[in-house]
């Protein structure tokens, strides 16, 4: 039986926009100023985490002795310095925000990044206006894959979180969206196809997937 959607949750870096790529190639620099190697594993432990979670596993995984703090601010001068080159929407989404606006669903984005990062990203292509309910970092106390955003997100939404579709490009937000009972859907990309994607409803290649499309009608 087909669930009935009420509204639709995005994460944002990996699934919105191609910002995985930039956050890879920084934080190969970061290390490479450091004389060491990131690991798949590694990004692996570390996307979808929120930054000072994701900064811990790199100081354990690569035996780093600076603190977070230096490490984000550094690795954020990298990242900045990448973005105006790299930076993109990825493949769908601008028809899929098309999609629900024309049919009056609501629409949230719901990220393990920073609210200043937020508004930077999605401004560079007018797109706050299009999102106005947002969750970040700073709104919950748990980063994903603990559920606590994306049941916050319903609880903003107003709908059960299996009436809500989710959108997710890594394992831990999809692991995320699942605990909370949402209707999860992975759209993994190249850093993230290894990724366990099991606990997702379904798996789409893109935002334009009819996988997606086919749920909103």
């Amino acid at each position: 039986m087909k669930p009935v959607i009420r509204a639709v949750v995005f994460d944002m870096d990996g699934l919105m926009f191609n910002t995985e790529e930039v956050f890879n190639r920084s934080g190969t620099e970061l290390l490479r100023r450091r004389g060491k190697v990131p690991t798949p594993i590694l990004f692996h432990s570390m996307m979808g985490r929120r930054a000072e979670e994701a900064f811990q596993v790199m100081i354990d995984q690569m035996e780093l002795t600076e603190s977070i703090a230096e490490l984000q601010t550094e690795s954020e001068e990298i990242f900045d310095s990448l973005l105006d080159d790299i930076l993109a929407p990825m493949p769908g989404l601008l028809n899929l925000l098309n999609v629900l606006e024309q049919r009056q669903l609501p629409k949230m984005v719901a990220t393990s990044s920073h609210r200043k990062y937020l508004t930077d990203i999605l401004g560079r292509f007018d797109l706050l206006h299009r999102f106005p309910k947002t969750l970040t970092a700073e709104d919950v106390t748990h980063g994903k894959p603990h559920p606590e955003i994306y049941l916050t997100a319903a609880a903003q939404l107003e709908v059960s979180p299996s009436e809500m579709l989710v959108l997710e490009d890594s394992e831990n937000g999809t692991k995320s969206a699942a605990a909370a009972g949402a209707h999860i859907i992975s759209v993994p990309h190249e850093i993230s196809a290894h990724h366990d994607f099991s606990s997702a409803k379904a798996i789409a290649k893109s935002l334009d997937d009819p996988v997606i499309h086919e749920l909103l009608g």
